[in-house]
């Protein structure tokens, strides 16, 4: 098992550097970089004065060399102008050249300086991306119990009318995408003139004039029932379909193989067939779905912390992209590239152990 993780952990590192670079590469094209020194300095620029300001920080370098510079492999670049004054990627405003160390990449924690929130980019990840794992805690707590049990109850018995049931209840959550549902919740469940909250309100089962906010903006400071679960709701019901209906198609598969029927043979109880022999051998499958669920969730919520004016994650890669703000873009992919390598090694780590019949050489 440790060679086993020595190896996924040396693939992982180099699929790293590969994803890394090839968004390097990518945000770093020159028609990136003469937006960005037209937004930091003036919509008019000459191409000459383009060309200076993108020497001065460093953006003519050749891109291998860059990126060395932003992993923290290489010293930085730093220019001397005319009067005296030193630039570059280590000295921030207000900071001395003599105080800037030499190498200040992602090795050393240096994240870079954001060109849009005038902060620095490690502290607004962090930030934004605590924001986010709340969500996705309350989202899994949510998701994961109600697609298994839905899941299994579904495939416990193929073909039945709670099996047809249930299924197209996921297959509809699935196939309703999360602006839609957002939409409709909004509508029904957080309007003080339509759907149900001005009924509950007239006969006075609520107090509030809308059972729930249609903002979560002040749940990033205190989340409550009333301004958190509407985003919770509209992610775990698209999510949960999809594992619902993979714990659903191996629970089946399950309970038909050979040593279940001769459970049943033996006199076994339809409970105990249930919950001793055939769930661990049907969550194999549903547990890497899960699993994958992570990089989705991180990644997938822009749509609902925008529709929610929920400051994230999602919030602040669209604004990173929409913004061109390159340092903060870059920090926001390999927070993506981490979260989705580790989550595939967990993921394996854990087929491995629920499946017995694997064999590590």
């Amino acid at each position: 098992m440790g060679l086993f993780i020595l190896r996924r952990v040396g693939v992982m590192i180099l699929t790293a550097l590969c994803l890394t670079f090839i968004v390097f590469f990518m945000t770093n094209l020159y028609p990136n970089l003469e937006k960005l020194a037209k937004t930091q300095g003036n919509f008019r620029m000459s191409d000459e004065a383009v060309a200076s300001w993108l020497e001065r920080g460093g953006y003519l370098q050749s891109t291998p060399r860059k990126y060395a510079e932003w992993i923290g492999v290489a010293p930085s670049y730093r220019h001397t102008a005319e009067d005296g004054t030193v630039s570059g990627r280590c000295i921030e405003p207000g900071m001395e050249a003599a105080d800037a160390p030499n190498f200040c990449g992602i090795l050393q924690g240096y994240w870079g300086y954001s060109t849009v929130f005038k902060d620095s980019v490690g502290k607004i990840v962090g930030t934004r991306l605590a924001l986010t794992g709340k969500l996705m805690l309350w989202v899994m707590l949510l998701m994961i119990p109600s697609a298994l049990i839905l899941g299994v109850l579904a495939g416990m018995k193929e073909g039945s009318k709670t099996d047809r049931t249930l299924s197209t209840f996921a297959i509809t959550t699935t196939a309703t995408p999360e602006y839609v549902s957002g939409v409709i919740f909004i509508a029904l469940l957080a309007s003080s003139k339509f759907g149900l909250s001005p009924i509950l309100y007239e006969w006075g089962w609520i107090e509030s004039k809308t059972l729930f906010k249609g903002t979560a903006t002040s749940a990033m400071k205190e989340a409550n029932f009333s301004n958190f679960f509407l985003p919770v709701l509209t992610i775990a019901l698209y999510g949960m379909g999809y594992i619902a209906r993979m714990t659903r198609a191996s629970m089946a598969e399950v309970m038909t193989a050979q040593y279940i029927r001769t459970a049943r043979l033996k006199g076994v109880t339809f409970p105990n067939i249930v919950m001793k022999h055939a769930l661990r051998n049907a969550l194999i499958a549903p547990f890497t779905v899960i699993m994958l669920q992570f990089p989705w969730l991180l990644n997938g919520v822009v749509i609902v912390e925008t529709l929610f004016n929920y400051k994230g994650f999602g919030w602040v890669l669209v604004q990173a992209a929409g913004n061109n703000d390159i340092q903060l873009l870059l920090a926001v992919s390999v927070v993506s590239v981490v979260v989705v390598l580790v989550t595939q090694l967990i993921s394996d780590i854990g087929y491995v152990y629920l499946n017995p019949r694997i064999r590590i050489s």
